[in-house]
């Protein structure tokens, strides 16, 4: 009589092994070690701009470092085990991972939602806190890619009733984001719809007219005297920063002395007189690039910048390649996603654009946003290692 003990033979750990080398193999590896170099960068930024300011040097790493350090290992794991998932797989979920991050949203305006820095987008239980406008990006990108991917039974492309649809998906979690307010991440969800839209192939005349609504909204929130008042100075002081310096156009003022003081080759990692003296604001987060452009200059800002444009070659290649409107669509939403982030945060680490709370994808401090950042490069590994059309 035989028995089994659960321990896999010789042949089985061959066939894992095999399988886990041909998984290996199939992964972008340059996508992966782009975005590894952008986390890599970001640690070592998030490190320098919360060290003590009394002069102690960079000998043990903060507490930020650390749960920066521990958020990376999470969304990495995470990062991997989409990546391992077959995207047809995922487009089942999608709808299931929309809802969620819906329901958390409306949590958000809730008792259980809690304010920070003036807005209130975050759930804190216990010692835990996350923000679900962060992973709402994940799950508009997969419902969009899915209704206006597919197209219904004699059909090559969406058509009205699709575009209609996609328009109340859209709707949700824009109007919830707007009451936290996080106009920041609103514009990114708007971002993410528009750019899919545009290659999904659907009616010129809906592109056209999203965009002239795009643009009729923002005329009609002047006119009509919608916005905030920090947020009429904050765009008031884009056109001149130097209007208020120690009022509403302080961060903007601040943020280009820092990147100003960097020079060509920067003053040093760990060596920055504007970031250790805490001028610039949330420097470990939404201002990240001061930090950059400060220490590292010229050079290692640009070198961050190559990075992400390394990373959208590489998404784009990946939807170029699709066989299937699907995950084309999906890369489409991720590449937009990241696009836009990167340059609204970026400018305004320049002062060319207004300042609106947006973190610097794969750089920035924050668990949320790191983990969703990983979970749609996963999404994008897991589209790149198996549709074949890709190479």
């Amino acid at each position: 009589m035989s028995t089994h003990t659960g321990v896999p033979g010789p042949t089985s750990r061959v066939r894992i092994g095999l399988a886990a080398a041909g998984a290996a193999r199939r992964l972008d590896w340059t996508l992966v070690g782009s975005a590894l170099a952008l986390c890599a960068i970001g640690t070592m930024l998030v490190w320098s701009a919360t060290l003590p300011g009394d002069g102690s040097g960079p000998m043990e790493a903060t507490g930020h470092v650390r749960r920066h350090l521990a958020h990376l290992a999470v969304a990495w794991a995470l990062c991997l085990a989409v990546a391992s998932v077959d995207f047809r797989t995922v487009r089942a979920y999608a709808h299931l991972v929309y809802g969620a991050t819906v329901i958390g949203l409306i949590l958000v305006l809730t008792p259980m939602g809690a304010v920070i820095n003036g807005s209130r987008g975050w759930i804190v239980l216990g010692g835990f806190q996350f923000q679900p406008s962060e992973l709402a990006k994940v799950g508009l990108a997969l419902v969009l890619a899915t209704l206006l991917g597919e197209p219904r039974d004699g059909e090559t492309k969406p058509m009205t009733r699709d575009v209609l649809y996609g328009l109340l998906v859209l709707s949700l979690p824009l109007t919830l984001v707007l009451l936290q307010p996080d106009l920041g991440t609103t514009l990114v969800l708007g971002a993410i719809f528009l750019g899919v839209l545009t290659m999904s192939g659907a009616p010129i005349a809906w592109v056209a007219g999203m965009l002239a609504c795009g643009v009729a909204a923002g005329v009609a929130v002047w006119w009509f005297d919608l916005l905030e008042p920090y947020q009429l100075d904050r765009l008031a002081t884009l056109m001149d920063p130097s209007a208020d310096p120690q009022g509403a156009g302080y961060n903007s003022a601040q943020a280009l002395i820092a990147v100003g003081s960097g020079g060509f080759v920067g003053t040093g990692l760990f060596q920055g007189e504007q970031t250790h003296g805490r001028f610039v604001p949330e420097q470990h987060t939404d201002f990240i690039f001061t930090v950059a452009g400060e220490e590292l200059g010229f050079v290692g800002a640009g070198a961050m910048i190559a990075l992400f444009a390394v990373i959208l070659w590489r998404i784009l290649r990946v939807a170029q390649g699709c066989d299937q409107p699907y995950p084309r669509l999906l890369c489409v939403g991720v590449a937009t996603w990241f696009a836009f982030q990167c340059f609204i945060n970026i400018g305004m680490g320049l002062g060319i654009m207004p300042v609106t709370g947006l973190p610097l994808p794969f750089v920035s401090y924050g668990g949320t946003a790191i983990v969703a950042n990983l979970l749609a490069l996963g999404l994008v590994l897991g589209v790149s290692s198996r549709d074949r059309g890709f190479e």
